[in-house]
């Protein structure tokens, strides 16, 4: 597919401290922070002016779904504006805890793990052709998916060890702290699963389009890190689509079927010098790096057979095989200010460095937490972006996240945010899904919206009318939405 909608959905980890250590539990925390949401949209779970949704998860999670993009940039920036967002929610929230008595601090990290083993998801959605076949899109896609990791991971700290791969437990035991290129892998079961949370699967295979169920399919890709540069986000969803308009052009691929995936996610996790060989389905062994420059050769291959599908197509091939050839030098200078795992990497062992020790140290595991901490001046990849030492998507400087905050991209998204804000001027409320919007009251009126990329649609443009005379004569609801 030349043009494909994309988006990201993102669960938000949420602590909240006090020195007295009186603190509120997440579930607490959680629905105090939405409470602002529910007043307004009179539900925690509700679609915003600018078309993402954003609700509360299940585990207390905060999470923002993009609106659907066509493009990487639109869909980084909307992915960007959900961390604008929720910072707002979590400033309202001090903000009415210090007036309270309460205090302390809340605080919001964009990762993947917390303190106590568990894992929330970054969740990647691409619109395929219904015509495409599933099950060789799913097969092919495996094993990229399982050793993309090198190019995509957020890096993760094992403070106690690395992980035993003599069981399928994958149980720790005492050893030197490791680092990790994911977050994510260690918490990956299966290959595909219509479950997102008892198998865990890298591919929830349920069938949800979201659209025209006839013409489309949507690939839900759950193995992902949370990524917190710009530049990182931008190569996780570029290469994705490359090595998908690969498959769906119905090139003979070579079939690397690996034997067990989620313990070849693992191996690949823990070895940064992406050496170690994974067994294939076939008998045979390859090592990631293998694995990801024979996927860059074939998409090069394609795109210089077929032309880039858009201008960012240079720029992710670059990145791309830049990443490879650092992890296969073991020289990460060329990337560490673009690439997740390797910014971390380096922030990390320049304190090892002036302090001594190792990735053992307490100050280590805060410094690998606060990474992810979304909050601008306390979060740690924000500190280094704003004083250059993290690269931003070439070409933008960070205003297309804060307009995302309020418009749409150029997409259906654009017809869903204009009735949602218009409802509101109204004063009417309304049930919304990603293809319905629908205006209660005495005479209910619904608008269908089966095509992603629709920007104009008669119906909505008629109930779009009505709402704006109607908002005319009475009285409007709050701004929407009062969160930032």
């Amino acid at each position: 597919m030349d043009r494909r909608i994309m988006g990201l959905e993102t669960e938000f980890g949420l602590v909240h401290t006090v020195p007295s250590g009186a603190a509120m539990s997440p579930d607490d925390a959680a629905r105090k922070l939405f409470r602002p949401i529910v007043e307004w949209g009179r539900s925690s779970n509700v679609f915003l002016p600018n078309g993402a949704r954003l609700y509360l998860d299940v585990g207390s999670h905060p999470e923002y779904a993009t609106a659907e993009c066509a493009t990487v940039e639109d869909t980084v920036a909307h992915d960007r504006a959900g961390e604008l967002i929720v910072d707002g929610m979590r400033q309202k929230l001090e903000a009415q805890l210090a007036g309270e008595g309460t205090g302390g601090s809340v605080y919001l990290f964009k990762n993947n793990v917390d303190s106590a083993g568990n894992s929330f998801g970054s969740h990647e959605n691409y619109m395929i052709a219904r015509s495409t076949r599933f099950a060789r899109l799913v097969a092919h896609l495996i094993p990229f998916l399982v050793t993309r990791q090198l190019v995509s991971g957020a890096g993760r700290v094992h403070p106690t060890g690395p992980v035993d791969f003599g069981q399928r437990q994958f149980t720790r035991t005492p050893g030197v702290a490791s680092y990790s290129f994911s977050q994510r892998a260690d918490h990956i079961w299966e290959d595909s699963s219509s479950s997102t949370t008892r198998a865990r699967p890298l591919i929830n295979t349920r069938d949800e389009p979201h659209g025209d169920a006839e013409r489309f399919r949507r690939l839900h890709v759950i193995v992902g890190d949370s990524t917190m540069s710009t530049t990182t986000t931008a190569l996780r969803l570029g290469a994705t689509d490359l090595m998908l308009r690969v498959i769906e052009s119905g090139n003979v691929l070579v079939d690397r079927t690996l034997k067990d995936p989620a313990l070849a996610l693992r191996q690949i996790s823990h070895d940064l010098t992406g050496t170690t060989c994974v067994d294939l389905a076939d008998g045979s062994q390859r090592s990631a790096l293998d694995l990801q420059y024979e996927y860059l050769e074939t998409v090069t291959r394609f795109v210089q057979a077929h032309g880039a599908h858009h201008d960012r197509v240079p720029w992710v091939l670059d990145l791309w095989e830049r990443t490879l050839a650092a992890v296969q030098q073991q020289d990460h200078t060329g990337i560490d200010t673009e690439i997740d795992w390797a910014i971390k990497k380096k922030l990390l062992d320049s304190w090892v460095v002036r302090h001594g020790g190792d990735y053992s140290a307490p100050r280590i595991a805060q410094m690998d937490l606060a990474y992810h901490d979304i909050a601008p001046k306390r979060g740690l990849f924000r500190m280094l972006e704003e004083r250059g030492m993290a690269a931003r998507l070439p070409g933008t400087d960070g205003s297309e996240a804060q307009t995302a905050v309020d418009t749409p991209p150029a997409t259906r998204a654009q017809i869903r945010g204009a009735l949602v804000q218009a409802a509101l001027d109204a004063g009417q409320h309304t049930t919304i899904d990603w293809v319905n919007v629908k205006v209660n009251g005495p005479t209910q009126r619904i608008v269908t919206l089966r095509d992603p990329f629709l920007t104009h649609d008669d119906d909505a443009a008629a109930l779009l009318a009505d709402l704006r005379q109607e908002a005319q004569r009475t009285t409007p609801l709050p701004p929407a939405p009062p969160i930032i």
